[in-house]
C-alpha cells in the first residue's frame, strides 16, 4: 500500500512542477492563454527583454507552428497511403524548430541542455532566430508577417524570395500578422503588456 501511495505522490509532484505541454484552451484569446499558463507569459517577456521580439509576435508564430502544443510533431509520411515512412520533417515542439537549426542555436548560445518542448527554451530560440533574421534579412522584429516567412523558409530562402512562389504560405503569413495584431490588442486590454 505504501508503495502505491508513494507512486501517486510522485506523479502529483511531477505534474505540479513540470508544467503542462498540452495546449491551453481558447487559443483566440491571448489573455486566456497567459492566464492558464503564467509560465508562458514569463517566457515571452524574458525573450522580449533579451532579444527584442514583441510578445504578440512570439505568440502568433507559436500559434501557427504548434498551436501551443509542446510535443507537436509534423505528420507521418506514408507510401501507398499505408506504409509509414517517417515524419515530414524533424520539426518538433512549441517552435517547430528543425534538428539542424536547433543544434545551431544550442551551439551559438551554449545552451546544450535546451529542449524544444520547454516554453522558455522555445521562445529563446525564436528570439535568437528572429534576431538573426533582422541582422541577415533586415526584417523588423515587430513585422510578424515577414519574420514568419523567413522563419518558415530560412534566411537564405527568404533572401531568394522562395515564398513568392507559395501563395498558400503568403496567406498563412498574413494570418500570423493578423493574429499578432489581435493578441497585441487583447494583451493591452487585459493589462498583460
Amino acid at each position: 500500500m505504501s508503495s502505491r501511495l508513494a507512486a501517486l505522490a510522485l506523479v502529483a509532484l511531477l505534474s505540479a512542477c513540470g508544467g503542462s505541454k498540452s495546449p491551453p484552451r481558447n487559443l483566440d484569446n491571448a489573455c486566456s492563454i497567459v492566464d492558464q499558463r503564467p509560465s508562458y507569459l514569463r517566457a515571452f517577456k524574458r525573450t522580449e527583454s533579451k532579444w527584442g521580439v514583441p510578445v504578440p509576435v512570439q505568440m502568433a508564430v507559436i500559434h501557427q507552428e504548434s498551436k501551443f502544443d509542446g510535443d507537436a510533431r509534423t505528420p507521418h509520411r506514408y507510401a501507398l497511403g499505408v506504409i509509414p515512412m517517417g515524419r515530414q520533417s524533424s520539426a518538433f515542439g512549441y517552435s517547430q524548430a528543425l534538428d539542424g537549426t536547433w543544434e545551431d542555436y544550442k551551439r551559438a548560445q551554449g545552451r546544450w541542455r535546451a529542449s524544444r518542448s520547454n516554453i522558455h527554451d522555445a521562445t529563446d530560440f525564436m528570439g535568437w532566430y528572429m534576431n538573426e533574421t533582422q541582422r541577415r534579412n533586415g526584417i523588423s522584429k515587430s513585422d510578424a508577417r515577414n519574420q514568419y516567412l523567413a522563419y518558415h523558409e530560412g534566411h537564405g530562402g527568404y533572401a531568394r524570395g522562395s515564398y513568392t512562389r507559395k501563395s498558400w504560405l503568403v496567406r498563412v503569413a498574413g494570418r500570423v500578422q493578423d493574429r499578432a495584431y489581435m493578441y497585441d490588442r487583447q494583451l493591452k486590454a487585459c493589462g498583460k503588456i
